[in-house]
């Protein structure tokens, strides 16, 4: 049995539900508010963040990428040709080179505010920082984010998927980020028709699914959130 503490907008954590979706693994999802810092929690997980994997014995793994890792190596020789890390290695270090530019350039810069600031602090109290979103930061976020879908843009021109020929993890951890922001409604669609059309098929496998159905009390998803064909 997988168990995964995650929150439904924490991108990392959306990404880890992309990847367990790809290889057919149905966790058991236990939502995680790492800001009231729960005791139980921080047992596992040290820095706090999600999302935390915990299988049927410790130990529990903290991290996306330590977590997309250990998956590669337990479940990926299993998977064929749909491994999300490919067999060679100047192509898997190309997957997780992009994995961690979405992962950590991309959240640092653009998605972790917006959600944060959008999400996040409508939940929070006063003296965990919570309050009305400060719109300073929600532009800079925005403002940030047209440079990221012009790398897209640029990636996907001259290959099928963002790392190469095939699927692998450098795509789900981009889609994984642009769906909290497309939730928001702060996906600037228009900014690169060649990174719409790419996140287009992304979030039309199977995986998104779960994703896609989701909504957060008390604010609705944009028109093109769960539209396939937006």
């Amino acid at each position: 049995m997988v168990t995964l503490y995650h929150h439904p907008f924490c991108p990392h954590s959306r990404f880890v539900r992309l990847v367990l979706g790809e290889m057919a693994i149905e966790p058991k999802l236990i939502e995680e508010r790492p800001w009231e810092r729960r005791r139980e929690f921080l047992v596992m997980a040290a820095e706090g963040v999600t999302p935390v994997l915990v299988e049927d014995r410790p130990p529990a793994l903290p991290g996306a990428e330590v977590i997309a890792e250990y998956l590669d190596e337990t479940q990926g020789p299993g998977l064929g040709d749909r491994r999300l890390l490919p067999e060679d290695p100047a192509s898997r270090a190309e997957a997780r080179r992009l994995m961690n530019w979405f992962n950590v350039k991309f959240f640092n810069e653009s998605s972790q505010w917006l959600v944060r600031e959008k999400v996040y602090k409508r939940f929070m109290r006063p003296d965990q920082g919570g309050g009305a979103p400060d719109m300073q930061v929600v532009r800079a976020g925005r403002s940030n984010l047209r440079y990221h879908l012009r790398y897209i843009g640029h990636l996907i021109a001259g290959r099928n998927w963002l790392a190469g020929d095939r699927l692998t993890y450098a795509d789900l951890a981009a889609a994984a980020h642009l769906s909290c922001i497309d939730y928001l409604g702060d996906a600037q669609w228009q900014e690169n028709e060649t990174a719409r059309v790419w996140y287009a098929r992304v979030k039309s496998r199977p995986s998104f699914r779960p994703l896609l159905a989701e909504r957060l009390p008390g604010m609705s998803p944009s028109a093109t959130y769960a539209n396939l064909d937006f």
